[in-house]
């Protein structure tokens, strides 16, 4: 099966946050990828591929507003499509 539909390509700095000026919800209809340091992260909330960090949630930590606090933690990161 071949998908006919074109897949935007990916922008250097992406967000799963719809709140984030960073946030482009074209490409969460696909699955994508982010590898960080070679290895595939399933928890990323935030990217930048140029900068060379990635965002994931603290396990217990919240912030004001009861959302999760964000650590960064940085490396070779590059996203894909599934």
């Amino acid at each position: 099966m071949t998908d006919t539909t074109a897949k935007p390509t990916l922008p250097d700095r992406l967000s799963v946050n719809p709140r984030s000026p960073h946030h482009v919800a074209e490409i969460f209809d696909h699955d994508i990828g982010i590898l960080l340091n070679s290895k595939e992260r399933f928890d990323v909330e935030e990217y930048c591929i140029s900068e060379g960090w990635v965002k994931v949630p603290s396990h217990k930590a919240l912030d004001r507003r009861g959302q999760p606090l964000m650590v960064t933690m940085k490396g070779t990161v590059e996203a894909f499509y599934k």
